[in-house]
């Protein structure tokens, strides 16, 4: 088994340190609040004070951070402990233009860099069935790594930031059907129908999915328990919009689907699981 460094462990990066502990890799965790890492030690992981601690002698680091700012700050900050040869998993969403700066560091350092953004949330995180996606050198240290945090392994290609576009496609999918569906609801609602009555006309039809009945109920049942945060929603469909705006393409639900995790976060409940999007189609409700 691999000796792995995680950088950050927030909602997905906890679930993937467990999952990498009960497949038996050797594992030093950092992050930014030592409180959200310290649990992990009872399980068996190192908790570093510093991420250059966390990476020292380590075979495999890996990077879920919130942005790609996060990334480079903790990557700089790991540098003294970092050597060449060593691979670097950058796994969280950053976005096109960050990726770029984060490859150029990892060139500047000899690092083997791999760009593996996983496609998943809280649940799959925690059950080690996220989907990773990856591009850049193939590296067979990260093989036992990404068996341990996921259930299926998408190869994009073999430039590293391919896995990264592809991801930006697949968030902006599962973040503009949350928004739809938070619309769905509150319009039911402001017209004086029962939201329950819009599950009972879609679930089982065309438009059902396991999706859509985990962000309805959601919502219907006031449970915003965080997967994924109204704040991280607009922090994606924002590097969504950057990367199409220079591609020359026009993504107006993703735009439209900022606007409204903006307003919601405006309202307080940015730390909540994004189907509490749906508040911003009350504006004037606090």
């Amino acid at each position: 088994m691999s000796a792995v460094a995680l950088l950050g462990t927030g909602i997905m990066g906890s679930g993937m340190a467990r999952n990498l502990l009960r497949a038996g890799h050797g594992l030093r965790v950092w992050n930014r609040t030592r409180e959200k890492a310290a649990s992990l030690a009872a399980e068996g992981a190192v908790v570093a004070d510093t991420p250059a601690e966390a990476v020292a002698g380590a075979e495999v680091v890996l990077t879920m951070l919130n942005d790609g700012a996060a990334v480079a700050r903790a990557m700089t900050a790991a540098a003294p402990g970092l050597h060449a040869g060593q691979v670097w998993a950058q796994m969280g969403t950053v976005g096109v233009a960050a990726l770029e700066e984060l490859g150029g560091f990892a060139r500047e350092q000899g690092l083997v860099f791999v760009d593996a953004p996983v496609q998943g949330t809280r649940q799959p995180a925690e059950a080690g069935t996220l989907v990773v996606l990856v591009s850049g050198p193939a590296e067979p240290r990260l093989d036992p790594v990404f068996d341990a945090v996921g259930s299926r392994i998408v190869r994009v290609g073999d430039e590293a930031g391919a896995a990264t576009r592809l991801k930006l496609a697949t968030v902006g999918y599962a973040i503009t059907v949350t928004a739809a569906v938070g619309e769905a609801l509150a319009l039911a609602e402001g017209l004086g129908v029962d939201p329950e009555l819009f599950a009972q006309a879609v679930t089982g039809g065309p438009m059902d999915s396991p999706y859509l009945q985990a962000k309805m109920r959601a919502v219907l049942d006031r449970d915003f328990a965080p997967n994924f945060t109204v704040r991280g929603a607009a922090k994606d469909t924002g590097l969504i919009a950057e990367a199409a705006g220079a591609a020359g393409v026009a993504v107006d639900l993703a735009v439209a689907a900022r606007a409204r995790f903006e307003r919601a976060d405006a309202q307080g409940h940015g730390a909540e699981d994004m189907a509490a999007g749906y508040f911003a189609s009350f504006p004037d409700t606090p």
